[in-house]
């Protein structure tokens, strides 16, 4: 009789190797370790050779870096998405897509479950899971960090290093890193460990060492560098005249970024799950791309339209940092964000200097700017009569004169 197969998330760290035994013996099934290519360039070499290793029947390298670029990046940036005012979501787009990808490869291997290590007090476990509801419900998710047998017989690394040389697990055991990093195409995030003390000063000289895609501000060029970005619908195009599909957009902003100290944030955010945590991230070509974009809308995006999706911002960047890409309210509203950028087309230059990305110029041939209606002069396309404000004004004040001469009369 055949086994079942389980379709695990596996990273060939001491968690996800640990699992992938532990699956094995407790579930007495085949597991299909699938791994996402999603930029985290070295820390994918001799995975496969790690998980066949460690018990695997079979493994999966998907390349999705093109995917993830095109349509998850994008689309999100097209958004305008920051969550809390700070996060540019670079852990929580990626989930999605990963969780997709599992399921297919279930599907394909008729795989009845997929399994994670995403531990029971973090979101990963809800993005995840969410994801797979809303493509394959019939499929189950296996928890491992939530079931309380696992939870038992590893209630702490030690265990888990043991357990490893027990059974010939190929993984470098070592005493815990003082934080955790997740890298990924469009950032690296850092958490856990000594920068769970909010006061803990990140960006202390003696803690520059821990950053991995972007300098500090303070040793970046003393010159800045300009930068072009060309637009079409709101997605870049070009780098500096140069054409580039999405991922090779990413790679350029990401390469011009770190070299300049650009995209670093140190916060406290609040978790889905009820609690607050901190997270450092650097993001150096999405915080370009950022810049740039919402620059562009400036220039090409009529204003109700603009005012409205930047009403759903906040929504739209709690959808993705809680799990709900593939929720029917996220869906709807990115066809209107696609509407949103029809016009948003043109051409942004900026200025990378020392941490900063600053402004130096946009132009569109779609552009709504209209400098004779704009100027200060006497306006040649008499388009704007001044004298019309009078009147805006008046009916615009009626409603505050009246509620100030209720106040008065309360107060007489």
């Amino acid at each position: 009789m055949a086994k079942d197969k389980i379709v695990l998330a596996y990273s060939g760290g001491l968690d996800t190797s640990v699992i992938l035994k532990w699956l094995k013996e407790t579930y007495d099934a085949e597991i299909i370790a699938f791994t996402a290519d999603i930029g985290q360039k070295e820390e994918l070499e001799g995975l496969e050779e790690k998980a066949l290793a460690t018990g695997a029947s079979k493994v999966y390298i998907d390349d999705l870096r093109e995917e993830f670029a095109r349509d998850f990046i994008f689309p999100m940036f097209q958004a305008g998405a920051l969550y809390e005012g700070q996060y540019l979501l670079g852990t929580s787009i990626a989930r999605p897509l990963i969780a997709k990808r599992m399921v297919e490869i279930a599907r394909a291997e008729g795989a009845t479950a997929i399994a994670h290590g995403a531990t029971g007090k973090g979101n990963d476990q809800v993005r995840f899971e969410l994801a797979a509801a809303a493509l394959a419900p019939d499929i189950a998710v296996i928890a491992p960090w939530r079931i309380e047998a696992f939870r038992e017989q590893f209630p702490g690394r030690a265990e888990m290093i043991a357990y490893a040389e027990k059974h010939g697990i190929p993984v470098q055991a070592t005493a815990a890193k003082p934080y955790s990093m997740d890298r990924n195409l469009l950032h690296i995030s850092f958490e856990s460990g000594l920068l769970e003390d909010p006061w803990f000063d990140a960006s202390a000289e003696s803690n520059k060492d821990m950053y991995i895609l972007s300098v500090s501000p303070e040793d970046a060029p003393d010159q800045p560098e300009y930068v072009e970005l060309e637009f079409e619908k709101g997605n870049c195009v070009a780098v500096n005249g140069e054409r580039l599909h999405p991922l090779g957009v990413m790679e350029k902003l990401n390469e011009l970024g770190g070299k300049h100290g650009i995209g670093r944030v140190d916060m406290v955010e609040n978790r889905f799950v009820g609690m607050k945590s901190r997270g450092v991230y650097e993001t150096p070509g999405g915080t370009i791309l950022f810049v740039a974009h919402r620059k562009m809308e400036s220039l090409t995006m009529d204003r109700e339209v603009m005012h409205l999706r930047d009403s759903l911002i906040a929504k739209y960047s709690q959808l993705v940092y809680n799990g709900f890409w593939f929720a029917p309210e996220r869906l709807a509203l990115q066809a209107l964000v696609t509407e949103s950028q029809k016009n948003v087309t043109g051409v942004v230059r900026l200025k990378l200097y020392k941490g900063n990305v600053i402004g130096a110029g946009v132009k569109s041939p779609v552009s709504l700017y209209n400098p004779d209606i704009a100027t200060m002069e006497a306006d040649p396309s008499k388009a704007y009569d001044q004298g019309d404000a009078t009147g805006f004004i008046r009916l615009h004040a009626l409603r505050l004169k009246v509620s100030a001469g209720v106040e008065q009369s309360k107060n007489r």
